[in-house]
């Protein structure tokens, strides 16, 4: 196993925006992600196996719902030092990022923001310790950009629901404890729902052969006559927009978490162009490698700027879905870009499992898709700024 070298670029002294507690935060992820992440991400994402020895892990830096106030077991902290956790795990891999994200903002958050009191406290405490760990299902076999149309559905049986329907491309499903599901009741409203693992007729099936975050585990949720206390219906909102409100979270979390994978591709090829030898020189010395980093390291530094600012709105509840969907849409095809540009560095060292450039590239075709298409979030920026919808 190499060891994790990884130096973070500041190109424009952005730690000078941060305050103590985010430059804390940062350094104690990082130094977890160098010591626990780096040593078993290779192996697993060959062997296409999610390491759940790094779940505890990831619930002591903190990375389970860090701003879930304290009093839920979470760590209390503001939107930007979320985003940085995000960026540094993802730094590592895209795919144990997705863990942390989902349980954060996609199963946490919900029953922070939708959930009642009593659901509150049963759940979260033990979310945020990992002693449970949950996935979140909206997507479905035929509904994946237009979610509004899905077909899950649940039916009052007086003391109970019935639930129907199938979840599909849902991160943590196959190990996930429980689910924070969204159906439509009998006039078609959409709702959340939290399904248990061990409730009969609920089953989690994995998705294999993927090419793409290697290291996640990917499943279904399939519901079939799945009996739910009518205590585990999330009863403080409702509507499509209750969903799309996590998926902000998400895709803010994205946003952050895109520029470590992009990082962790310009550190490796620059250190690459140092040391590797062509024509008697370091190939650093060539124009076109020097292109290929500048263009990386601008490319990286704006989207530091847009994440920090994107962060400070949030904080300050000034941030619109149209501008979480823009930094993510932007921060995720620039890591891709720039995955793809440090392969070709690195020429054919680049597709190994040696270096982590490969990893990466492959995980951000899903990333690029996941939480809102790359299509999609340029038809929701143009909508915004033209007031037309063109879905």
């Amino acid at each position: 196993m190499k060891p994790d070298l990884f130096t973070a670029p500041d190109y424009y002294n952005l730690d000078d925006l941060l305050n103590d507690e985010h430059k804390m935060v940062r350094d104690a992820t990082r130094a977890w992600v160098k010591k626990e992440l780096s040593p078993v991400i290779e192996d697993a994402a060959q062997k296409a196996e999610f390491p759940k020895g790094l779940l505890k892990g990831l619930a002591e830096i903190g990375a389970f719902g860090p701003y879930i106030p304290e009093s839920y077991g979470g760590a209390g902290l503001d939107q930007i030092s979320y985003g940085i956790i995000m960026q540094e795990i993802e730094r590592g891999d895209s795919g144990i990022r997705s863990t942390a994200s989902v349980q954060s903002s996609l199963v946490m958050y919900p029953i922070y923001a939708y959930g009642c009191e009593e659901q509150k406290q049963k759940y979260l405490p033990k979310l945020a310790s990992g002693e449970l760990i949950g996935c979140f299902g909206l997507t479905e076999p035929d509904f994946g950009s237009n979610p509004g149309g899905m077909l899950t559905n649940f039916k009052d049986k007086g003391d109970h629901y019935v639930l129907n329907g199938a979840k599909l491309w849902i991160s943590n499903a196959p190990f996930a404890d429980i689910a924070v599901v969204w159906a439509k009741n009998e006039e078609g409203r959409i709702h959340g729902l939290i399904v248990e693992r061990g409730m009969e007729g609920f089953s989690t099936p994995e998705t294999h052969n993927k090419w793409s975050l290697r290291a996640s585990a990917t499943g279904e949720l399939i519901f079939n006559d799945v009996k739910i206390p009518k205590e585990n219906l999330l009863p403080e909102k409702n509507g499509l927009g209750a969903p799309l409100g996590c998926l902000d979270s998400a895709r803010y979390g994205i946003a952050w978490g895109a520029i470590g994978a992009a990082m962790d591709c310009y550190d490796t090829a620059l250190r690459y162009a140092k040391e590797r030898i062509q024509f008697g020189k370091p190939i650093a010395v060539k124009q076109l490698q020097q292109k290929k980093l500048a263009e990386m390291i601008t490319e990286i530094t704006k989207a530091q700027l847009l994440a920090w600012r994107l962060g400070t709105l949030r904080n300050e509840g000034k941030a619109t879905s149209a501008q979480i969907s823009m930094a993510k849409r932007n921060n995720v095809e620039m890591a891709l870009k720039i995955a793809r540009e440090a392969r070709q560095i690195l020429g054919a060292m680049g597709i190994t499992g040696e270096y982590s450039i490969m990893r990466h590239m492959m995980n951000l075709e899903s990333v690029i898709t996941y939480e809102g298409t790359h299509d999609i979030h340029l038809l929701i920026t143009g909508m915004d700024i033209t007031g037309h919808p063109a879905f």
